[in-house]
Protein backbone atom coordinates (compact mmCIF):
# COMPACT_ATOMS: atom_id res chain seq x y z
CA UNK A 1 0.00 0.00 0.00
CA UNK A 2 1.23 3.54 -0.63
CA UNK A 3 2.59 5.47 2.04
CA UNK A 4 -0.19 8.04 3.12
CA UNK A 5 1.79 11.41 4.03
CA UNK A 6 5.09 13.56 2.65
CA UNK A 7 8.14 13.15 3.98
CA UNK A 8 9.78 16.99 4.90
CA UNK A 9 13.16 18.15 5.49
CA UNK A 10 16.24 18.24 3.55
CA UNK A 11 17.64 14.72 2.27
CA UNK A 12 20.88 14.21 3.46
CA UNK A 13 23.64 13.14 0.76
CA UNK A 14 24.27 9.41 1.72
CA UNK A 15 27.75 9.73 0.56
CA UNK A 16 29.79 9.02 -2.51
CA UNK A 17 27.63 8.27 -5.47
CA UNK A 18 28.34 5.07 -6.57
CA UNK A 19 27.23 2.97 -10.52
CA UNK A 20 27.94 -0.08 -11.30
CA UNK A 21 28.48 -1.72 -14.05
CA UNK A 22 27.03 -5.30 -15.13
CA UNK A 23 29.54 -5.36 -18.26
CA UNK A 24 32.81 -4.67 -17.17
CA UNK A 25 32.72 -5.03 -13.47
CA UNK A 26 35.38 -2.89 -13.23
CA UNK A 27 35.88 -0.72 -10.34
CA UNK A 28 36.66 2.81 -11.54
CA UNK A 29 37.79 6.19 -9.34
CA UNK A 30 34.87 4.49 -6.77
CA UNK A 31 32.62 4.35 -9.65
CA UNK A 32 30.21 1.57 -10.81
CA UNK A 33 27.86 1.48 -13.87
CA UNK A 34 24.93 -1.03 -14.39
CA UNK A 35 23.06 -2.15 -17.83
CA UNK A 36 21.00 -4.58 -18.38
CA UNK A 37 17.78 -4.71 -20.57
CA UNK A 38 18.56 -0.98 -20.51
CA UNK A 39 17.95 -0.64 -16.69
CA UNK A 40 20.74 1.66 -15.24
CA UNK A 41 20.52 2.05 -11.01
CA UNK A 42 22.89 4.29 -9.28
CA UNK A 43 23.56 3.65 -5.75
CA UNK A 44 24.31 6.22 -3.03
CA UNK A 45 25.88 4.34 -0.14
CA UNK A 46 24.27 4.56 3.28
CA UNK A 47 27.01 4.27 6.16
CA UNK A 48 25.16 5.04 8.97
CA UNK A 49 21.77 5.19 10.93
CA UNK A 50 20.57 6.53 13.68
CA UNK A 51 23.95 7.77 14.01
CA UNK A 52 25.61 4.37 14.24
CA UNK A 53 28.51 3.76 12.25
CA UNK A 54 28.58 -0.04 10.07
CA UNK A 55 29.07 -2.93 12.68
CA UNK A 56 27.59 -0.69 15.66
CA UNK A 57 24.52 -1.45 17.63
CA UNK A 58 21.42 -0.32 16.50
CA UNK A 59 18.55 -0.97 19.36
CA UNK A 60 18.25 -4.84 19.47
CA UNK A 61 20.05 -5.28 15.53
CA UNK A 62 23.60 -4.42 14.34
CA UNK A 63 23.64 -2.13 11.50
CA UNK A 64 24.75 -3.38 8.15
CA UNK A 65 25.05 -0.50 5.65
CA UNK A 66 22.78 0.24 2.68
CA UNK A 67 22.22 2.04 0.06
CA UNK A 68 19.77 4.15 -2.24
CA UNK A 69 18.80 3.10 -5.25
CA UNK A 70 18.10 5.63 -7.83
CA UNK A 71 17.28 5.14 -11.70
CA UNK A 72 15.96 7.64 -14.93
CA UNK A 73 13.76 4.59 -15.60
CA UNK A 74 10.21 5.44 -14.78
CA UNK A 75 9.46 1.83 -14.22
CA UNK A 76 11.51 1.56 -11.31
CA UNK A 77 9.97 2.31 -7.88
CA UNK A 78 7.09 0.89 -6.05
CA UNK A 79 9.27 -1.75 -4.49
CA UNK A 80 6.79 -3.42 -2.01
CA UNK A 81 8.29 -6.88 -1.62
CA UNK A 82 11.59 -8.52 -1.35
CA UNK A 83 13.30 -12.25 -2.29
CA UNK A 84 16.76 -13.45 -2.77
CA UNK A 85 17.40 -16.49 -5.11
CA UNK A 86 20.64 -17.28 -5.01
CA UNK A 87 23.27 -17.01 -2.67
CA UNK A 88 25.34 -14.33 -4.91
CA UNK A 89 22.76 -11.84 -3.62
CA UNK A 90 20.67 -12.28 -7.23
CA UNK A 91 17.21 -11.18 -5.71
CA UNK A 92 13.64 -10.13 -6.74
CA UNK A 93 11.47 -7.28 -6.09
CA UNK A 94 7.92 -7.06 -6.97
CA UNK A 95 6.35 -2.96 -7.84
CA UNK A 96 3.01 -1.74 -6.93
CA UNK A 97 2.70 -1.40 -10.77
CA UNK A 98 2.66 -4.94 -11.83
CA UNK A 99 6.26 -5.45 -12.25
CA UNK A 100 9.01 -8.04 -11.18
CA UNK A 101 12.23 -5.83 -10.80
CA UNK A 102 15.46 -8.52 -10.64
CA UNK A 103 18.68 -8.16 -10.10
CA UNK A 104 22.43 -8.89 -7.94
CA UNK A 105 22.75 -7.26 -5.07
CA UNK A 106 26.61 -6.38 -4.67
CA UNK A 107 28.97 -6.27 -1.97
CA UNK A 108 32.31 -4.65 -1.21
CA UNK A 109 35.55 -6.80 0.76
CA UNK A 110 33.87 -5.56 3.75
CA UNK A 111 30.32 -7.38 3.03
CA UNK A 112 28.74 -3.68 2.59
CA UNK A 113 25.93 -3.69 0.20
CA UNK A 114 27.40 -1.38 -3.04
CA UNK A 115 25.03 -1.44 -5.65
CA UNK A 116 22.85 -3.42 -7.92
CA UNK A 117 23.60 -5.12 -11.11
CA UNK A 118 22.14 -6.91 -13.89
CA UNK A 119 18.78 -5.68 -13.38
CA UNK A 120 15.91 -6.14 -15.35
CA UNK A 121 12.15 -5.15 -14.94
CA UNK A 122 9.44 -7.45 -16.80
CA UNK A 123 5.59 -7.68 -16.13
CA UNK A 124 3.98 -9.70 -14.50
CA UNK A 125 1.56 -12.16 -16.18
CA UNK A 126 -1.40 -13.79 -15.29
CA UNK A 127 -3.01 -16.83 -15.46
CA UNK A 128 -3.26 -17.05 -19.22
CA UNK A 129 0.07 -15.95 -19.64
CA UNK A 130 -0.98 -12.14 -20.58
CA UNK A 131 -0.09 -8.99 -18.73
CA UNK A 132 -1.98 -7.84 -15.83
CA UNK A 133 -4.93 -5.81 -17.57
CA UNK A 134 -5.40 -3.02 -15.25
CA UNK A 135 -4.16 -0.96 -12.49
CA UNK A 136 -6.38 -2.49 -10.38
CA UNK A 137 -4.94 -6.32 -10.73
CA UNK A 138 -1.21 -4.66 -10.62
CA UNK A 139 -0.90 -3.83 -7.33
CA UNK A 140 1.81 -6.17 -6.19
CA UNK A 141 2.43 -5.96 -2.65
CA UNK A 142 4.35 -9.23 -1.04
CA UNK A 143 6.88 -11.52 -2.33
CA UNK A 144 8.72 -14.38 -0.77
CA UNK A 145 10.83 -17.40 -2.20
CA UNK A 146 9.39 -21.29 -2.27
CA UNK A 147 12.65 -23.44 -1.96
CA UNK A 148 12.67 -27.31 -3.00
CA UNK A 149 15.41 -29.12 -1.12
CA UNK A 150 17.03 -25.93 -0.32
CA UNK A 151 16.68 -24.24 -3.95
CA UNK A 152 14.46 -21.89 -4.76
CA UNK A 153 12.33 -23.06 -7.67
CA UNK A 154 9.80 -20.19 -7.46
CA UNK A 155 8.06 -17.26 -5.91
CA UNK A 156 4.98 -16.51 -4.04
CA UNK A 157 3.43 -12.90 -4.83
CA UNK A 158 0.61 -11.62 -2.39
CA UNK A 159 -1.90 -8.73 -4.54
CA UNK A 160 -4.04 -6.24 -2.74
CA UNK A 161 -7.39 -4.49 -4.71
CA UNK A 162 -7.75 -7.64 -6.55
CA UNK A 163 -6.79 -9.71 -3.81
CA UNK A 164 -4.94 -12.79 -3.99
CA UNK A 165 -1.61 -15.11 -4.26
CA UNK A 166 -0.06 -16.32 -7.27
CA UNK A 167 3.55 -18.57 -7.71
CA UNK A 168 5.79 -17.92 -10.85
CA UNK A 169 8.56 -20.51 -11.81
CA UNK A 170 12.09 -19.17 -10.93
CA UNK A 171 14.58 -19.27 -14.55
CA UNK A 172 18.25 -19.10 -13.55
CA UNK A 173 16.49 -16.77 -10.60
CA UNK A 174 14.26 -14.52 -12.26
CA UNK A 175 10.51 -15.18 -12.31
CA UNK A 176 9.25 -16.15 -15.32
CA UNK A 177 5.68 -17.67 -17.02
CA UNK A 178 2.36 -17.21 -16.01
CA UNK A 179 0.48 -16.79 -12.94
CA UNK A 180 -0.29 -20.33 -11.08
CA UNK A 181 -3.10 -19.07 -8.71
CA UNK A 182 -3.27 -20.50 -5.12
CA UNK A 183 -6.29 -20.94 -3.35
CA UNK A 184 -6.84 -18.42 -0.11
CA UNK A 185 -10.08 -17.94 1.90
CA UNK A 186 -12.93 -16.09 0.28
CA UNK A 187 -13.48 -13.60 3.58
CA UNK A 188 -10.10 -12.13 1.67
CA UNK A 189 -10.27 -13.18 -1.59
CA UNK A 190 -13.43 -11.20 -1.68
CA UNK A 191 -12.07 -8.01 0.16
CA UNK A 192 -10.82 -5.66 -2.60
CA UNK A 193 -9.05 -2.70 -0.86
CA UNK A 194 -5.53 -1.43 -0.97
CA UNK A 195 -5.43 -2.66 2.67
CA UNK A 196 -5.59 -5.81 2.57
CA UNK A 197 -2.91 -8.62 1.63
CA UNK A 198 0.11 -6.66 2.67
CA UNK A 199 2.40 -9.51 3.83
CA UNK A 200 3.46 -13.36 2.62
CA UNK A 201 5.92 -15.40 4.68
CA UNK A 202 6.90 -19.27 4.09
CA UNK A 203 7.80 -20.66 7.49
CA UNK A 204 11.12 -22.62 6.77
CA UNK A 205 12.02 -26.14 7.76
CA UNK A 206 13.22 -25.31 12.15
CA UNK A 207 9.33 -24.36 12.45
CA UNK A 208 6.46 -26.24 13.54
CA UNK A 209 4.41 -24.84 10.75
CA UNK A 210 7.62 -26.00 8.35
CA UNK A 211 6.74 -24.79 4.95
CA UNK A 212 3.14 -23.49 5.80
CA UNK A 213 2.50 -19.97 4.12
CA UNK A 214 1.59 -16.88 6.69
CA UNK A 215 -0.64 -14.10 4.72
CA UNK A 216 -0.73 -11.19 7.39
CA UNK A 217 -3.15 -8.33 6.17
CA UNK A 218 -3.52 -4.55 6.58
CA UNK A 219 -6.44 -3.30 6.96
CA UNK A 220 -8.92 -5.88 7.65
CA UNK A 221 -9.15 -5.50 11.30
CA UNK A 222 -11.15 -8.92 12.80
CA UNK A 223 -13.42 -8.29 16.43
CA UNK A 224 -10.83 -7.78 18.63
CA UNK A 225 -9.55 -5.21 16.34
CA UNK A 226 -6.25 -6.95 15.72
CA UNK A 227 -4.92 -7.15 11.73
CA UNK A 228 -6.34 -10.38 10.60
CA UNK A 229 -4.31 -13.23 9.01
CA UNK A 230 -4.73 -16.90 8.05
CA UNK A 231 -1.67 -19.93 7.47
CA UNK A 232 -2.17 -22.10 4.27
CA UNK A 233 -0.58 -25.26 5.35
CA UNK A 234 -1.31 -29.02 5.23
CA UNK A 235 -1.51 -29.40 8.92
CA UNK A 236 -1.16 -25.83 10.10
CA UNK A 237 -4.67 -23.89 8.42
CA UNK A 238 -6.68 -21.51 10.07
CA UNK A 239 -6.96 -18.02 10.86
CA UNK A 240 -4.51 -15.93 13.28
CA UNK A 241 -4.31 -12.72 14.07
CA UNK A 242 -1.71 -9.96 14.45
CA UNK A 243 -1.36 -7.15 16.88
CA UNK A 244 0.51 -3.84 15.91
CA UNK A 245 1.76 -1.17 17.74
CA UNK A 246 0.26 2.35 18.04
CA UNK A 247 0.27 3.84 14.57
CA UNK A 248 1.82 1.56 12.50
CA UNK A 249 0.62 -1.29 10.21
CA UNK A 250 2.01 -4.72 8.79
CA UNK A 251 3.79 -4.51 5.78
CA UNK A 252 5.78 -7.27 5.25
CA UNK A 253 7.20 -10.01 7.46
CA UNK A 254 10.00 -13.04 7.03
CA UNK A 255 11.07 -15.82 9.00
CA UNK A 256 14.78 -15.72 10.79
CA UNK A 257 16.32 -19.74 9.88
CA UNK A 258 15.47 -20.97 13.31
CA UNK A 259 11.43 -19.74 12.87
CA UNK A 260 11.21 -16.95 14.13
CA UNK A 261 8.81 -14.61 12.37
CA UNK A 262 9.70 -11.02 11.58
CA UNK A 263 7.15 -8.19 10.64
CA UNK A 264 7.78 -4.98 9.34
CA UNK A 265 5.68 -2.29 10.16
CA UNK A 266 4.90 0.86 8.80
CA UNK A 267 3.36 4.33 9.72
CA UNK A 268 2.75 7.95 9.15
CA UNK A 269 2.84 10.78 12.09
CA UNK A 270 3.65 14.40 11.65
CA UNK A 271 4.28 14.18 7.64
CA UNK A 272 7.03 11.49 8.83
CA UNK A 273 7.35 7.92 7.85
CA UNK A 274 8.05 5.73 11.07
CA UNK A 275 8.59 1.75 11.57
CA UNK A 276 8.71 -0.93 13.66
CA UNK A 277 10.10 -4.50 13.32
CA UNK A 278 8.92 -7.10 15.15
CA UNK A 279 10.30 -10.21 16.40
CA UNK A 280 7.56 -12.92 17.10
CA UNK A 281 9.02 -16.77 18.55
CA UNK A 282 8.56 -19.19 16.15
CA UNK A 283 6.75 -21.31 18.95
CA UNK A 284 3.85 -19.12 19.20
CA UNK A 285 2.90 -18.79 15.26
CA UNK A 286 0.37 -20.97 14.89
CA UNK A 287 -3.67 -21.33 13.67
CA UNK A 288 -5.36 -19.67 16.70
CA UNK A 289 -2.79 -17.30 17.92
CA UNK A 290 -2.70 -13.29 18.71
CA UNK A 291 0.68 -12.65 17.58
CA UNK A 292 2.80 -9.74 19.10
CA UNK A 293 6.32 -9.59 19.77
CA UNK A 294 9.68 -7.95 20.84
CA UNK A 295 10.17 -4.66 19.40
CA UNK A 296 14.00 -5.59 17.64
CA UNK A 297 14.21 -1.81 15.83
CA UNK A 298 12.02 1.00 16.02
CA UNK A 299 12.82 4.12 13.59
CA UNK A 300 11.36 7.36 11.85
CA UNK A 301 12.23 10.92 9.95
CA UNK A 302 15.29 10.79 7.71
CA UNK A 303 16.95 7.78 8.63
CA UNK A 304 13.66 5.47 6.84
CA UNK A 305 11.83 6.13 4.42
CA UNK A 306 8.27 4.28 3.14
CA UNK A 307 9.25 0.89 4.26
CA UNK A 308 7.61 -1.78 2.58
CA UNK A 309 9.67 -4.74 1.72
CA UNK A 310 11.58 -7.29 4.13
CA UNK A 311 13.39 -10.15 3.76
CA UNK A 312 16.30 -12.81 5.34
CA UNK A 313 18.93 -14.10 3.48
CA UNK A 314 22.72 -14.97 3.89
CA UNK A 315 25.56 -12.61 2.90
CA UNK A 316 29.09 -12.85 1.28
CA UNK A 317 30.31 -13.24 4.69
CA UNK A 318 28.20 -16.05 5.85
CA UNK A 319 26.01 -13.61 8.36
CA UNK A 320 22.08 -13.85 8.34
CA UNK A 321 21.00 -10.06 6.72
CA UNK A 322 17.63 -8.69 7.40
CA UNK A 323 16.93 -6.16 4.74
CA UNK A 324 14.68 -3.74 4.25
CA UNK A 325 13.66 -1.92 1.29
CA UNK A 326 11.04 0.90 0.83
CA UNK A 327 8.67 2.11 -2.02
CA UNK A 328 9.11 5.78 -2.96
CA UNK A 329 5.40 5.17 -5.09
CA UNK A 330 7.02 6.90 -8.00
CA UNK A 331 7.40 10.37 -6.64
CA UNK A 332 9.93 12.92 -6.02
CA UNK A 333 10.32 13.31 -2.13
CA UNK A 334 10.33 9.57 -1.36
CA UNK A 335 13.25 7.42 -1.74
CA UNK A 336 14.12 4.08 -3.16
CA UNK A 337 16.30 2.19 0.11
CA UNK A 338 17.75 -0.73 0.73
CA UNK A 339 18.78 -1.18 4.46
CA UNK A 340 20.33 -4.37 5.80
CA UNK A 341 20.68 -5.43 9.57
CA UNK A 342 22.38 -8.32 11.06
CA UNK A 343 21.29 -10.04 14.94
CA UNK A 344 23.89 -9.04 17.37
CA UNK A 345 26.21 -12.69 18.18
Amino acid sequence: MSGGGRRVGHRRAAGLLVALTAVSGLILSQEFGARADDETITALPIRTFMSARVGERVQGLVWRGGIEMQSQTDTFGGLSGLGFTAPDGRLVMVSDRGNFVSGQLLYDEAALPIGLIGVSIAPIQNSSGRDLPRPFARDAEALTVIERDGTPTAVRVGFENLTRVADFQLVDGVPQGAAREVAIPDWLSETRTNGTLEAVCIAPAASPIAGSTLLLTEGIIDDDGQHAAYLLGRNDRGRLSYISGDGTDPTDCAFLPNGDLLVLERGVAFLSFNMRLVRVPAAEVSPGAHLQGEVLLQSSGADIDNMEALAVHTAPDGSTRISLVSDNNFNDWERNLLLEFSLPE
